[in-house]
């Protein structure tokens, strides 16, 4: 199973959505050995990193795979800390796009591979609005963990 992420990158993170986050992929992954597809650029990638470490440390099997949309300079100055706190770094074949695109198809490349989706989207605006709208015209399987009210259209 893939499980990937998207959310603001001015989240703050919380206990009560760290602790409703493990919750829920206990019930999402229900035992399957599962790899989690992570971005690493902003407050709710790296909040999703924190709950995915903490689940892989409960569950034999499980990968956390950065999924980088650039190789460049960027890539190589960070890969030190990249390889510490994931297990494989990918670069989807997205050579072709323009630079001030590549995140958002490697976005779109991640809702492709996976097969559920966790967000935290509260605006109607942004790139992880794009990325919940994409995943949401795949017809692929989703929480949106904001509790406030959010209508997708």
């Amino acid at each position: 199973m893939i499980i990937t992420f998207c959310g603001h990158s001015n989240y703050l993170s919380s206990l009560e959505d760290e602790e409703r986050l493990l919750k829920l992929l206990e019930v999402v992954v229900c035992g399957e050995q599962v790899n989690f597809y992570l971005g690493g650029y902003g407050g709710f990638d790296y909040f999703a990193l924190k709950c995915a470490t903490q689940y892989k440390q409960r569950h034999k099997g499980t990968k956390l795979v950065f999924i980088t949309p650039y190789l460049d300079r960027w890539l190589n100055e960070r890969k030190d800390i990249l390889e510490k706190n994931y297990d494989e770094i990918v670069y989807p074949a997205i050579e072709h796009i323009p630079q001030k695109f590549a995140i958002i198809k490697r976005n779109e490349w991640m809702i492709d591979q996976a097969d559920y989706l966790f967000a935290y989207v509260k605006t109607r605006y942004g790139g992880a609005y794009r990325t919940l709208l994409y995943a949401h015209k795949c017809k692929k399987s989703y929480t949106n963990l904001y509790q406030g009210k959010f209508e997708l259209y």
